[in-house]
């Protein structure tokens, strides 16, 4: 069969990627195209364009990135219909992705979403567009499952692929040597996959390093960006980059500044201490906070439920702010500790692995059924 898939970030491309295998192993005969990154790429099929040229967050980043994007949106609507799949499966990215799902339901082309959009945050009248335009919802967060189900929209539940993602990864014993990095605690930086985290949140995670001498700060690189987008940060400073190894990285710290998004869930599972930052256009900001109803950005305290790990958004995102909260972190035992049990109560909440497989499994089987039929 011919699946065509969209992933706008970078989480997206390493979910999009596992999918992919995962529906090659039940499909020999599957054929891909994307818009999606690397790791989509490695698994074959063509990539239409990379999520590098399509990551814009936030109301006013998209509003000054207009043209760009519904460009975007026409180059996938064309390239979609030329192509024309057996099913579109969509791939979080919302804003983007549910203005493909219209076009493509108007073409009689099948429409899956892997990764539910937020609207659980905001705006939730927009479930019924989901509603409309979108054949099966495939969620990964386990309380979407009744948030839906209060709409009367029936959905599959399979588990979070990041799971699956930290059960391939391979610890390396050999992480701190490789890099040149000596015995000293390490301290985590992921200032994120788009432009404007690295403009206005790295800045302020670099702020706090001189408060830490007896530590060593390492900033996980992004696939989308090269060394050269992190030295106008650092200067004279002189912190490493590692890329392609954030799970190694977050193994072998003893704490981690993250930026709100995916990678918030992923410290948690790995079971790294952590403070959640953001920071976002002060109109955006302001515009979200009257938007949005619910008491939590990150992943890790949305899940729970309650506010398991600090969350240092806007104006509380600063170098002091950021130095205080990785105080308590590394120097008080008990707050290390409370914080390191939520984590487990966590893991238990979310399930064990295969989600990838679990998802797969249901697509094939609803398009063999459906083309049975």
């Amino acid at each position: 069969m011919k699946y065509y898939l969209i992933a706008g970030e970078a989480s997206g491309d390493l979910h999009g990627s596992n999918l992919m295998k995962a529906l090659r192993q039940r499909d020999a005969e599957a054929e891909f195209r994307y818009f999606g990154g690397d790791l989509m790429k490695a698994e074959g099929g063509h990539l239409e364009k990379h999520y590098a040229e399509m990551a814009f967050m936030g109301f006013i980043e998209v509003i000054a990135n207009l043209s760009t994007v519904l460009r975007n949106i026409k180059a996938a609507k064309q390239d979609v219909l030329k192509f024309n799949p057996d099913v579109l499966i969509l791939i979080d990215f919302p804003g983007f992705n549910m203005k493909i799902a219209e076009y493509a339901k108007e073409q009689g082309i099948r429409v899956f979403y892997y990764i539910s959009p937020k609207v659980w945050a905001w705006n939730q009248k927009r479930v019924l567009k989901i509603k409309k335009f979108v054949d099966r919802m495939f969620c990964i967060l386990p309380f979407e499952v009744d948030f839906y189900k209060s709409w009367g929209m029936e959905v599959d539940y399979v588990g979070n692929p990041i799971l699956d993602a930290i059960a391939q990864n391979t610890p390396d014993d050999q992480f701190r040597q490789r890099h040149g990095l000596d015995q000293r605690p390490i301290i985590a930086l992921l200032p994120g996959s788009r432009r404007q985290e690295l403009d206005r949140v790295l800045p302020e995670m670099i702020d706090s390093t001189s408060r830490f001498k007896d530590c060593q700060f390492v900033i996980a690189g992004a696939p989308s960006f090269s060394p050269a987008d992190y030295r106008k940060y650092i200067g004279e400073i002189g912190i490493p980059v590692v890329f392609d190894e954030t799970y190694n990285l977050l193994l072998h710290a003893a704490a981690a500044v993250v930026t709100s998004g995916t990678a918030t869930l992923e410290t948690a599972l790995l079971k790294t201490p952590q403070v959640v930052v953001y920071k976002g256009n002060a109109i955006s900001i302001g515009i979200a906070r009257l938007l949005v109803s619910i008491k939590f950005i990150s992943l890790v305290n949305l899940v729970m439920d309650s506010g398991i790990v600090k969350e240092l958004i806007q104006e509380d995102c600063s170098g002091r702010k950021i130095g205080d909260e990785l105080d308590l972190i590394l120097n008080d035992p008990p707050y290390r500790s409370q914080m390191l049990h939520n984590y487990e109560l966590l893991a238990q909440r979310m399930g064990e692995a295969g989600a990838s497989g679990r998802a797969a499994e249901l697509m094939f089987s609803y398009l063999k059924n459906k083309n049975q039929a």
